[in-house]
């Protein structure tokens, strides 16, 4: 059968959208709602990896902990501390009840009643604007690869026997570990390591380098302390040799820290990044460039075929966020349904390390602001000034304000709801607020969003407390005006 019968014998869409992910779903929702006929194709659950295996049960489980852990600290309140009974299947049950809770709206039944056709199964590409599922052929105008991303698992000799778990598995755990090993100190490892340590298990973190190492060293600084005064057992600047199973579990061989030793535990957690889902596509046949670091695109998100889009994870050098993948989704809808013009910026893509206390980023940390500026200013207040901090015993922490020629660049976080904290300056950097608004907020006391406003306030008291100019001003208002 030649292409030409293939085509014909295909059904044909405006859109297809490969992958039933947070970027996934939000193109083929927002397409269908404004008369695009769209097909969405998912060969692994709706939801994708955040609802399933990342964001949502992730912070479940960080909730859960704690719940645990403020019991442990009661103490300061004058109520007394007590070590919690974990009942770790019920803390699970509680982890899938929040994913069930969720999953009706990135249900196959929801967007098919929002009039997409949606097809299980795996794509695979055929042509430049051909593909197939499960054997069904079809053809479209426009294509969304949005397949998102897997863990990366590094090539240690013996790993594939020593059984290990990734974020896809872990959260199928009914039993608690004994003692849990987690190699990599990214974001999952430093959030999973916490969230488990509180729950009972004893953890120890293997880190080749040192956590969370693209953020700021000082905020680093504050959770490492945190999570060593919690019991976590860190091994930083560890590289792993060798990996196994033994009678009671995994274990690793570890050079680097202490001249050489083996870790041994009862269960291990792979953390040590992800790689773009891109296998099976058939990216060759629809002339589509990519590498392993995933799906090459342009600045409005457009692969090596012009009739491609890709988005989210897949997308190589992109931020590994679902709100990144929302964001994509918004400008692939305004190009492909609206005809409007977008373009991707990935300056202002705010982050957060779901630690206690949480670790939040916006725009450039204080070293990268260094590198690219001859002259800063960095403002920084600490928790300790705040009312609501003191107020709730939670004064460890702080905010850093990063300034170039008076314009804000940089805003870091390290604080118990550091990411909340953050939104005001997300929306802020992006409208490109000026500070003398953001210093004219009102604000409800005590709030420790007051923080953000006495950085504000601190850059103008610098500029005008002291100052001989303002000084004299002042005297002759007070000489002049009645």
């Amino acid at each position: 059968m030649t292409e030409r019968d293939l085509k014909e014998n295909a059904d044909h869409f405006d859109l297809i959208v490969i992958g039933a992910g947070a970027a996934g779903l939000s193109v083929a929702s927002g397409a269908a709602q404004m008369g695009v006929r769209v097909a969405l194709i998912e060969g692994r659950e709706m939801g994708g990896d955040c609802l399933n295996h990342g964001c949502v049960p992730s912070k479940a489980l960080i909730a859960a902990a704690a719940r645990a852990q403020a019991m442990r600290e009661a103490e300061v309140f004058g109520i007394e501390a007590v070590e919690p009974v974990v009942d770790f299947p019920k803390v699970m049950e509680h982890v899938a009840d929040v994913i069930a809770q969720i999953a009706p709206h990135d249900s196959q039944d929801r967007f098919e009643g929002l009039g997409v056709t949606v097809l299980r199964g795996m794509a695979r590409f055929t042509g430049p604007d051909a593909l197939e599922v499960e054997g069904r052929r079809l053809t479209a105008r426009r294509f969304v690869i949005a397949t998102g991303s897997r863990p990366a698992i590094p090539p240690i000799p013996g790993l594939e026997d020593a059984g290990y778990l990734t974020n896809e598995t872990i959260f199928d755990l009914r039993e608690r570990p004994r003692h849990l090993i987690v190699l990599g100190g990214g974001p999952i490892g430093v959030e999973l390591a916490q969230a488990f340590r509180r729950l009972g298990a004893q953890v120890t973190l293997v880190e080749a380098g040192t956590i969370l190492n693209r953020e700021d060293p000082q905020a680093v600084d504050l959770l490492r302390r945190a999570l060593l005064r919690e019991g976590v057992n860190l091994r930083e600047g560890a590289t792993v040799q060798a990996a196994g199973q033994g009678l009671d579990g995994p274990w690793l061989d570890l050079d680097g820290d202490r001249n050489g030793d083996r870790i041994s535990g009862s269960h291990l957690l792979v953390a040590t990044g992800r790689a773009a889902t891109v296998d099976g596509l058939g990216l060759e046949a629809a002339g589509v460039a990519h590498d392993r670091k995933g799906i090459a695109v342009d600045a409005r998100l457009r692969t090596s075929n012009r009739r491609i889009h890709a988005i989210g994870d897949v997308v190589a050098d992109a931020p590994s966020f679902t709100h990144v993948a929302g964001y994509h989704a918004g400008l692939v809808i305004r190009q492909t349904v609206l005809g409007l013009p977008a373009r991707a910026d990935h300056a202002m893509i705010p982050r957060v390390t779901y630690g206690a206390p949480e670790l939040a980023q916006i725009g450039l940390t204080e070293a990268q602001a260094r590198k690219a500026h001859d002259k800063i200013q960095v403002i920084r207040k600490d928790l300790a000034e705040n009312d609501r901090a003191r107020a709730d015993r939670a004064t460890e922490g702080w905010m850093k304000l990063i300034l170039h020629r008076g314009r804000p660049i940089g805003v870091t976080i390290v604080a118990p709801h550091a990411g909340e904290m953050l939104a005001p300056w997300a929306q802020a950097m992006a409208a490109g607020t000026r500070l003398s608004k953001l210093s004219g907020m009102i604000l409800p006391y005590p709030t420790v969003a007051e923080l953000g406003k006495a950085a504000t306030g601190a850059y103008f008291s610098e500029k005008l407390f002291g100052n001989p100019w303002v000084e004299r001003v002042a005297r002759t208002v007070q000489r002049l005006v009645p």
